[in-house]
């Protein structure tokens, strides 16, 4: 890439970010009402994308062969567990990330 295509690129990255933050701001004004689907879609979204990318990381495990995917089980397990007691996301996700490299690297070798 030569100087001007980089240049280029990194102005249209900018102008793209900024316009995918800035446009729900100038949709939806503060005076007006959130239309009912926006509502809707801001509560099933993250639950709905949350399960896409549990099936995501879960789909080459193998239930019946070397680990039998407990480490994953558990890191779920734990996962779960701390959000159900704190309701902290970037705790639980974190505990889960943790438990499950720990059980990887030092356990299911």
């Amino acid at each position: 890439m030569t100087l001007t295509q980089q240049i280029i690129t990194i102005g249209l990255c900018a102008l793209a970010t900024m316009t995918t933050r800035f446009l729900p701001f100038l949709i939806f004004r503060e005076n007006r009402t959130t239309p009912s689907y926006v509502t809707y879609l801001g509560k099933a979204l993250p639950s709905a994308i949350f399960a896409m990318l549990v099936v995501y990381c879960l789909k080459n495990v193998s239930f019946t062969s070397g680990s039998y995917g407990l480490p994953e089980l558990i890191a779920i397990s734990v996962t779960v567990a701390v959000h159900l007691k704190w309701r902290n996301m970037l705790g639980s996700i974190a505990a889960g990330t943790i438990v499950y490299m720990l059980l990887v690297q030092l356990i299911f070798l």
